[in-house]
């Protein structure tokens, strides 16, 4: 997990992607369950689903709400978390609160799109990372430790 965390964040910072932290959080999330889960594939689509969700949720309620409210999208994000069970809806609740700090920065046009592809780009690299991984180390150490 460390090694596919930093060289995401690399390749992010290299690359010059705005806020590849981003990036690093969803390969983080991603990359949390390879070890224990054998489908890593449905936490991809959960992390996806959920920040598309979220980023629309923001979105519109950021048009509705006054602005004199809008400072507390991210403390209600905050609160819905805590309630949330399932992986993504807290993947949605998470991008109210990234959000109202990324608006400040990007606007919120840019601040959305900045949100959805940064977790595409790092969902897809942690995914790619955790296949690899699996076949040059995971199958490799275990197929010889096993014929030992």
């Amino acid at each position: 997990m460390a090694l596919g965390v930093s060289l995401v964040m690399t390749f992010g910072q290299v690359f010059g992607i705005e806020r590849f932290m981003w990036m690093g959080f969803a390969c983080a999330s991603l990359l949390s369950e390879y070890p224990y889960s054998g489908n890593t594939f449905t936490r991809f689509r959960q992390r996806i689903t959920g920040a598309v969700a979220g980023s629309c949720i923001f979105f519109i309620l950021y048009l509705i709400i006054p602005e004199s409210l809008r400072s507390l999208l991210g403390p209600l994000g905050g609160l819905c978390l805590g309630f949330c069970t399932d992986y993504r809806y807290k993947t949605a609740m998470n991008c109210l609160g990234a959000l109202m700090l990324g608006t400040g920065i990007y606007g919120l046009h840019g601040a959305v799109i900045l949100r959805i592809t940064d977790t595409l780009l790092g969902v897809t690299f942690g995914l790619a990372f955790a296949a690899l991984f699996h076949q040059l180390a995971a199958v490799r150490f275990l197929s010889a430790s096993e014929t030992k």
